[in-house]
């Protein structure tokens, strides 16, 4: 394990530029952003990462809801012994923009390997058509779920640890959030994350 733990550690400084920037006193850095509140419309992370012991992990998260292009999907269904990733984006947010092809690359590389790993954004706060949209225009295969005309239930089941935007959750085969990141990831951070889940014994 200290070799993998070294190899996250390493992209977490090598790989994150994002993190490292998040640390200047730029005005317009996400941890700026961050220290201001939602001067630009929401409240972004400052790119931290959290990692939980699987000890310390809460209850599973219940997420279910309806994909900005209609089609129904549950935890249960979609995604049961799985590590799933749960991305919280809105077309309208920038560091979600930035972060966009990281993820996918990510996806894409775990599908290709045909690796037990599933991947649900929650869309925030815009029309279904909107975020369908803005996934197609930007080649997005994974699915994303829409949080409007929900009552919040998508965000809710997300347990109040996903307040930023954007902000990615990495849940271990149970359901349970592993991982967190406020802010905008990387691909070389989030599969480092998400590996670690994958190499746990259940």
């Amino acid at each position: 394990m200290p070799r993998r733990r070294g190899a996250l550690l390493a992209a977490l400084l090598l790989g994150a530029g994002g993190f490292l920037a998040g640390c200047t006193d730029d005005a317009n850095s996400v941890a700026a952003q961050a220290r201001a509140g939602d001067n630009k419309g929401f409240v972004a992370g400052d790119g931290s990462v959290e990692q939980l012991p699987m000890a310390q992990r809460g209850q599973p998260l219940q997420l279910s809801g309806t994909t900005v292009t209609g089609s129904p999907w549950s935890m249960a269904t979609n995604a049961a012994g799985k590590v799933v990733v749960v991305n919280v984006w809105g077309s309208w947010c920038g560091p979600c923009i930035e972060e966009l092809p990281h993820l996918q690359s990510a996806w894409t590389s775990y599908e290709k390997a045909k690796v037990a790993v599933a991947f649900i954004g929650v869309d925030k706060t815009e029309s279904p058509a909107n975020g369908a949209a803005f996934l197609a225009a930007n080649d997005v295969t994974y699915p994303s779920i829409s949080d409007q005309g929900s009552g919040g239930q998508p965000m809710l089941a997300l347990q109040g640890k996903a307040w930023a935007t954007p902000s990615t959750l990495v849940l271990d085969r149970q359901g349970r959030i592993a991982a967190r990141v406020l802010g905008g990831t990387t691909e070389s951070t989030l599969k480092a994350l998400v590996d670690d889940v994958l190499a746990e014994k259940a």
